[in-house]
C-alpha cells in the first residue's frame, strides 16, 4: 500500500486504536480494509485452536528430534536399565551404549482463532495468533484481554467473517483466571449476572442494552435542545418533600457521633437485648397462667396480660427492625438535626419539579436530568431505588401543552432508536423480544389515544367476562394490570390518561374547576405501563395554601416555593419521564434492574 494514500481506518484519538465498529458496515463490505495495518483491543468472547500440518510428507515429526542415528535397541537400552542387564547375561555384555540420546518434546505448532470484542458494537473481529507469538494458553481463556497489533486480511477458513486481523504483535495480555472468572460459562442468564454488575457489560446483550441507554440520553438531550430548552441542574439533596407523601432516603451525618442523639440498635433497647426480652416474656407468660390459676383479682390479671402484650410487640418491632435493616434502625425524631450539616433535614431528592419550577420562572423552557431516589420497599421488576429522570418544565403553558410535548419526545427519541441503531436492534429482535421493532413503529406512526380517569374507568367496569385483581372506582389508582388491560387490549397503542382525583396525586398540581380532579397525565406504553408522569402546577397562591394545610405540609418548608406565587405568578407545566422503563419498552427486557449499569433496589446495593 502507498505510505502517501490517506488511512482507510481511523484510529480513537485518545487509545492509538481502531474501535470494532469503524471496521464494520462499511459501503464496500470491508473489502477495502484488506492489507491494512491495525491496533484493535478488547476482550476474548470464544476463541478454538487448530493445528498446523507438517512443512513436507518427509520432514521429522515435531515430537522427537534426536542427535544422532539410533536403532530400535538402542533406544530401548537406554530407556530400560533393566533390559541391558539381562542382554550382558546373554552374551550381550561387551555391547557398550551409546552417549545418551537427546530426545527434545516440542508442541505441534498452531494458530489461536480468537472471537474479539471491544464492546462499541454488536460484531467480534476474528484474530488469528500464531502459537510462536503467544501459546494458546494464554490466550484463549473467555475474558482475555489484548491488544494486538496486526494486518486486516482475508478469512484463511471460510466462515461470517469478511476480513479477520492476523496478529503480528501482542502489546498488551490481560490473563483471567478461569476457575473464578464469572463469565467463563456460557449464555448465563441476566439474573445471575446481577450479582456481578461490573463484568455485564462484557455479555454482548448489556453491551447493546447500554448503547441503546446511552442513545435515550443523548437523544433526550437533542430533542430538548432542538426545542430551545435549557439544561439546568437541581439539587440531589433537598429539605423539600417534592411530592408531599414519598418515601425519602435522609441524609445526616450525625450518626457519626456516637449516641449522642439517641441511636437506637436492633439489637439493643436501653441496654436490654432480644434475647432478654424474649426470656423476659417467658416469665410474664408464666405470671398470667399462675395469676388465671389462682383466680387472683381480674386488675391484676389485666396489668399483667396488657404487660405481656407490650413486651411481645417490642420484641416483634427490634426483631422486623433488624430483618429490615440488617443492624441498625435509628429514629429520626430523635435527632436533633439544628446540629447536623444542613442545621435541618434533609433528604435526598424524589423529584426535581419543583426547583425547576423556579427556574422556569425565570428561564422559559427548562428541563433537568438526573438521579432521582425513593424509599419504597418494592421489589417490583419496574422499581428502583435510584433512578435517573428527565424532569420539564415550561412556563406560559398549561396541561395540553405538556401532553404535546411529551407526544413529540417520545416520537423523537423512537425514530433516533430505529434509525441509528439497527444493528443492536437486530441482536435484540433475535435474542431477546421478536416485537421491539412493531411496538417502536407503533409509537412512531400512531396517534396517541387521550381519555381522562373518570373514562379509563368507565371502560375498565364495561369489559365483559374479565375480573380485575384491583379494585375499578373512582378514587383509586390504575394498577400495571388495568394500565396493560387498556393499551395492550382495548387501544393497541399508547394511551394518555389525564385528569385524576386530587387526592392520588402531588400537592401542587393544579385544581380543576370540579373541586375533584386535578390537571395532570400519565403517558402509558405497551409491555411497561407508565413512563412519563405530567402535570400543569397550581398558579393561585390561595388554592394552593389551602391544600398544603389539608394535606398537612409543614409551610415553612414551601416558603420559597410559595414566593413564586406572591411574586409574578405564571402558569407552568410539565412532565416527569423515567428513564429505565423507556430502556425497557425499547429493548423487551422485563426487569429494569437489567437496563441500568448498577442497580440500586430494595434489599440490594451491590458494587
Amino acid at each position: 500500500m502507498d505510505s502517501k494514500q490517506a488511512p482507510v481506518v481511523e484510529c480513537s484519538k485518545y487509545t492509538k486504536r481502531v474501535m470494532l465498529k469503524t471496521l464494520f458496515g462499511r459501503s464496500d463490505g470491508e473489502v477495502g480494509l484488506i492489507g491494512q495495518r491495525v491496533v484493535i483491543g478488547g476482550w476474548v468472547k470464544s476463541s478454538r485452536e487448530i493445528r498446523k500440518q507438517p512443512v513436507t510428507p518427509h520432514s521429522v515429526p515435531a515430537q522427537v528430534v534426536s542427535t544422532k542415528d539410533v536403532t530400535c535397541s538402542e533406544v530401548l537400552q537406554s530407556r530400560i536399565p533393566l533390559l541391558r542387564s539381562i542382554m550382558k547375561v546373554f552374551g550381550a555384555g561387551e555391547y557398550r551404549v551409546r552417549e545418551k540420546i537427546n530426545v527434545v518434546f516440542q508442541p505441534q505448532p498452531s494458530v489461536s482463532i480468537l472471537q474479539i470484542s471491544d464492546g462499541s458494537c454488536v460484531p467480534s473481529l476474528q484474530v488469528l495468533v500464531d502459537s510462536a507469538l503467544a501459546t494458546p494458553c494464554q490466550v484463549m481463556a473467555t475474558g482475555t484481554c489484548v491488544l494486538i497489533e496486526g494486518m486486516l486480511q482475508q478469512p484463511s477458513l471460510q466462515g461470517k467473517h469478511v476480513v479477520e486481523l492476523q496478529a503480528e504483535k501482542i502489546l498488551h495480555l490481560g490473563l483471567v483466571d478461569q476457575s473464578n472468572y464469572p463469565l467463563s460459562k456460557k449464555r448465563l442468564p441476566l439474573e445471575s449476572l446481577r450479582d456481578c454488575s461490573h463484568f455485564r457489560p462484557r455479555t454482548t446483550t448489556v453491551a447493546s442494552v447500554m448503547r441503546i441507554h446511552n442513545a435515550l440520553t443523548w437523544a433526550t438531550h437533542g430533542f430538548f435542545q432542538d426545542q430551545g430548552f435549557l439544561h439546568v441542574q437541581v439539587p440531589i439533596l433537598t429539605s423539600t418533600d417534592s411530592e408531599g407523601f414519598s418515601e425519602k432516603f435522609v441524609v445526616t451525618t450525625l450518626l457519626n457521633k456516637g449516641k449522642n442523639y439517641d441511636q437506637i440498635s436492633s439489637t439493643e433497647n436501653a441496654g436490654v437485648s432480644v434475647e432478654a426480652i424474649r426470656a423476659s416474656i417467658k416469665e410474664k407468660s408464666k405470671k398470667v397462667e399462675e395469676l388465671n390459676r389462682t383466680n387472683s383479682n381480674k386488675e391484676a390479671l389485666f396489668a399483667a396480660q396488657q404487660d405481656l402484650k407490650k413486651t411481645q410487640e417490642l420484641v416483634s418491632q427490634l426483631e422486623s427492625r433488624q430483618k429490615a435493616n440488617s443492624g441498625v434502625t435509628i429514629e429520626t425524631r430523635k435527632f436533633d438535626f439544628s446540629k447536623d450539616f444542613f442545621a435541618r433535614q434533609t433528604y435526598l431528592t424524589v423529584s426535581g419539579r419543583l426547583h425547576l419550577e423556579s427556574q422556569a420562572c425565570g428561564l422559559g423552557n427548562v428541563y433537568s436530568f438526573g438521579p432521582r431516589f425513593q424509599a419504597v420497599k418494592s421489589e417490583s421488576k419496574k422499581s428502583l431505588a435510584e433512578t435517573w429522570m428527565v424532569d420539564v418544565e415550561m412556563a406560559f403553558s398549561e396541561l395540553e401543552d405538556a401532553m404535546e410535548c411529551a407526544n413529540d419526545f417520545l416520537k423523537f427519541v423512537c425514530k433516533r432508536i430505529s434509525e441509528g441503531y439497527m444493528e443492536d436492534l437486530q441482536f435484540i429482535l433475535k435474542r431477546i423480544d421478536k416485537k421491539v421493532m412493531e411496538r417502536l413503529q407503533l409509537t412512531l406512526s400512531s396517534s396517541f389515544e387521550r381519555i381522562s380517569y373518570a373514562e379509563a374507568i368507565e371502560v375498565l367496569r364495561q369489559v365483559p367476562g374479565k375480573r380485575f385483581q384491583g379494585k375499578i372506582e373512582f378514587g383509586v389508582s390504575l394498577t400495571e394490570e388495568h394500565e396493560s388491560y387498556l393499551v395492550d387490549e382495548i387501544y393497541k397503542k399508547p394511551v394518555i390518561i389525564y385528569n385524576h382525583p386530587k387526592g392520588l396525586r402531588p400537592f401542587y398540581v393544579h385544581l380543576n374547576d370540579d373541586g375533584m380532579t386535578v390537571a395532570t397525565f400519565d403517558v402509558v406504553l405497551p409491555k411497561v405501563g407508565t413512563v412519563i408522569r405530567g402535570s400543569q402546577s397550581e398558579e393561585r397562591f390561595n388554592v394552593l395554601s389551602s391544600r398544603m394545610e389539608v394535606l398537612g405540609l409543614q409551610k415553612q418548608q414551601y416558603e420559597w416555593y410559595l414566593d413564586l406565587r406572591r411574586h409574578g405568578s405564571v402558569k407552568t407545566s410539565g412532565f416527569s419521564l423515567m428513564l429505565e422503563p423507556l430502556v425497557l419498552y425499547a429493548t423487551g427486557l422485563n426487569d429494569v434492574k437489567d437496563v441500568v449499569p448498577f442497580p440500586r433496589s430494595f434489599g440490594r446495593a451491590n458494587n
